[in-house]
């Protein structure tokens, strides 16, 4: 029964530190480029653009498709970059956890 009150306080610790690492990632802001900068994708913690930068040099109609490459471009490197930071965030709450590899935290 000892047993069984450790693993509850355990749980619920758990859930308070999922609870603070859900804020804490909700608030992360990343960017990523592409064409040397010239396209520029922020997203947040929730995976959501907040905010795109489109240098004047690429508003050219002839250049429309080069534009969307790019900004594709602009937002994978950053959805790469977000998904980084989230497994570092969630790396150290997760230490210890007997986790199958692979396993994503929060599921």
């Amino acid at each position: 029964m000892k047993d069984i009150m450790g693993l509850m306080k355990q749980a619920k610790a758990m859930q308070e530190k999922m609870q603070g690492l859900s804020q804490e990632i909700a608030d992360v802001s990343v960017s990523g480029q592409s064409g040397g900068g010239l396209v520029e994708v922020t997203l947040n913690g929730r995976n959501e653009m907040a905010a795109l930068k489109i240098d004047d040099s690429l508003l050219k109609l002839e250049e429309k498709d080069i534009l969307e490459d790019l900004i594709l471009a602009a937002h994978n490197d950053a959805r790469g970059k977000l998904e980084a930071r989230i497994a570092e965030k969630t790396q150290s709450l997760t230490a210890g956890l007997p986790l199958p590899p692979g396993m994503k935290f929060p599921f």
